[in-house]
């Protein structure tokens, strides 16, 4: 009589292994956007037009927030690359922001998906200014 573990082939009942999982690359890039705005000095994501067209979107009935706002990626099966483009806050350092977004966005990817990150390129493409703020309430509008 065979025992159970001679009859087993090494992944063959595997329930993990019957099948490909595919992941799109609007999940991957919503896991980057939010993990990067996670971090305490980024101020907004994104450049000045994508913050500007996220800004009507969140007008607009029905939509929400553009999570992937400033945000691009490419997916393969088994490796990711993200880009990313934020503003960071006056008065910090911006290095020391950069890093901790790439390493709240390596680890979330790599958590949520067992995906490998191979690289987060990051542009800080502004400084949020103490001034900006008034001129925002005044105006009326916010901008993330």
């Amino acid at each position: 009589m065979m025992a159970a573990d001679d009859r087993k082939q090494p992944g063959a009942n595997d329930p993990g292994s019957r099948g490909r999982t595919t992941i799109a690359d609007g999940v991957v890039a919503k896991i980057a956007g939010m993990a990067a705005r996670e971090v305490p000095g980024v101020h907004a994501m994104g450049g000045g037009l994508a913050r500007g067209v996220g800004a009507m979107r969140e007008r607009m009935p029905g939509t929400g927030k553009a999570v992937t706002a400033g945000v691009k990626v490419e997916v393969g099966e088994k490796q990711t690359a993200v880009d990313l483009e934020f503003i960071v806050e006056y008065g910090l350092a911006i290095g020391d922001v950069a890093g901790d977004v790439r390493e709240n966005v390596i680890s979330a990817i790599e958590r949520m998906t067992d995906l490998e990150v191979v690289e987060v390129n990051i542009t800080v493409s502004d400084v949020h200014l103490p001034d900006d703020e008034e001129e925002e309430k005044e105006s009326g509008r916010r901008v993330e």
